[in-house]
């Protein structure tokens, strides 16, 4: 496991080095998605100051969703931004080299490629996070701490094991599928709300079938110290991180099935 955590190291050292190379164009790049981001977080400030609510819930009190699943999701696009264009080495047939090496290739493809400049939208979440923890009112006592951190934790896994089946379903169809997108930035949209607002069908998707719900509303409710609509039971809201650390395990293995069923394109 150590080894591991240094070979990825170094991908990671030798990826920064190559995009600091071009500093003027990761800061505009990072300062671009500093800014895309915060529009979106203003256009929903927007939408409060008309409305106050939705359904009983406050601007804080979303900005806490939006917060956790923005920087949740920026910390997934960075450390797997190989998984999201693995498409492009099946087709190349630059998966052969990390077929050929003695380490895991989920690592390898993981350390491919790591993307300095989500820096932009991981500050724009983390500063929308830290307002919310502020306006809410809430008493911070060190299990809500421990539970708002292992619910970025838990999303960042759960977005890395989307990222992870995205690049699996690219050994059959050689191309990573459009279609992925509505899962993984369509999710980050749906998470930035509370699920209970959303029609029963469209929750389930997002509660049993991509979990998102349980990194961002289960966790949220002790956080906030509301009763949940739903009915779910207080030790299911602290556990529920968890699940997206479950996520990413059976991920990486439907990862490995991919893999043994890989064919080399013979150039």
């Amino acid at each position: 496991m150590i080894d591991a955590i240094r070979l990825y190291a170094r991908f990671v050292g030798a990826s920064i080095r190559s995009q600091m190379q071009y500093r003027a164009s990761f800061i505009m790049l990072a300062i671009g998605h500093f800014l895309g981001t915060g529009v979106e977080f203003l256009a929903l400030w927007a939408v409060f100051d008309r409305f106050g609510s939705l359904q009983g819930w406050t601007l804080a009190e979303i900005a806490l969703f939006y917060g956790i699943i923005s920087v949740a999701f920026a910390s997934a696009e960075s450390v797997a931004r190989g998984f999201d264009i693995f498409g492009d080495l099946v087709r190349s047939g630059d998966f052969d080299r990390f077929m050929l090496r003695p380490r895991s290739t989920a690592l390898q493809v993981a350390g491919h490629q790591v993307q300095l400049m989500r820096i932009g939208r991981l500050s724009q979440g983390l500063i929308v996070l830290l307002w919310a923890t502020t306006a809410l009112g809430v008493r911070w006592t060190a299990p809500r701490v421990v539970l708002l951190i292992a619910s970025v934790l838990g999303g960042t896994c759960l977005f890395v094991g989307l990222f992870v089946l995205q690049a699996t379903m690219a050994f059959w169809t050689t191309e990573t599928l459009e279609i992925w997108n509505t899962v993984t930035y369509g999710g980050v949209e749906t998470a930035q709300f509370p699920i209970s607002i959303y029609r029963p069908w469209f929750r389930g998707i997002f509660t049993f079938v991509v979990p998102l719900a349980a990194v961002t509303y289960f966790p949220a409710l002790p956080i906030l110290g509301r009763a949940d609509v739903l009915g779910s039971p207080v030790w299911f809201q602290w556990a529920a991180p968890l699940i997206g650390v479950a996520f990413l395990v059976a991920a990486l293995q439907v990862w490995r099935i991919g893999v043994r069923h890989y064919h080399s394109t013979g150039s």
